[in-house]
């Protein structure tokens, strides 16, 4: 499954670059965090892991309140577009660093689309340094305005490798956590052009081909309109 995963990213630098250049959503995903790990910090970060990275969005935000910011990604193409960190091709499952080497580890959504969360919540324990805070954001989903999922009438349901509840217990298994949720109004075509990015089209046709799953999915939301609500969970330990 992880070699599917990084070829999936690997094939969306440029829908996810033109998804983010649209909503800002992940870099508002990467302040948010930022700011609820800040605030669970005993002093400021003098150095951060940027757990996927992705094309560097949630770099910058961490490269801003740290001296030094790891951009961490199993992409090579994502890693690419990095620009403002050093840059690190590597498995969240196997962080090549030594222990409590960081101060602090953000998994800015990415953590659940590894299929088993709880080894890189390991992982990220062990470089972490004592008394330092780990954060993770993950999607759980879109509602219309009576509060119904917006797939509830469509013929699939958007689901990601590891559910929030998946990230959330493999959180409380190695930190002392805080959760919390953030909404987004958003439109529509911004959820559609969410899907356009082939590794999110894959949430719900994963066995498809890029173009052919991207294609699916465009027609599957095709009756999509107004504007919907985004919701966030947001999880930050802190380690003991």
């Amino acid at each position: 499954m992880k070699s599917i995963v990084r070829t999936n990213f690997d094939d969306s630098v440029s829908a996810y670059d033109a998804y983010e250049r649209r909503t800002g959503r992940f870099t508002a995903l990467a302040r948010l965090l930022a700011a609820e790990m800040s605030a669970r910090a005993d002093g400021p970060f003098e150095s951060v892991l940027d757990a996927g990275a992705g094309t560097g969005v949630s770099t910058r935000i961490f490269a801003d309140r740290s001296r030094r910011t790891v951009a961490l990604d199993f992409s090579r193409e994502m890693l690419r577009e990095v620009e403002s960190a050093p840059r690190v091709e590597a498995d969240f499952d196997t962080l090549p660093f030594v222990d409590g080497c960081f101060d602090g580890v953000a998994f800015t959504a990415s953590l659940f689309l590894v299929p088993d969360p709880s080894v890189a919540t390991r992982e990220a324990a062990r470089v972490v340094r004592s008394d330092g805070v780990v954060g993770a954001v993950a999607p759980l989903g879109w509602t219309d305005a009576d509060g119904t999922d917006i797939f509830d009438g469509l013929a699939r349901e958007s689901r990601s490798p590891a559910g929030v509840d998946d990230v959330e217990t493999a959180f409380e298994d190695e930190f002392a956590v805080t959760t919390g949720t953030w909404r987004f109004a958003t439109t529509a075509e911004s959820v559609r052009r969410f899907h356009a990015i082939p590794a999110m089209a894959a949430r719900l046709y994963p066995k498809l081909a890029i173009e052919e799953r991207v294609a699916r999915a465009r027609d599957l939301l095709d009756s999509l309109d107004g504007t919907v609500e985004q919701r966030w969970r947001w999880i930050v330990g802190v380690a003991e």
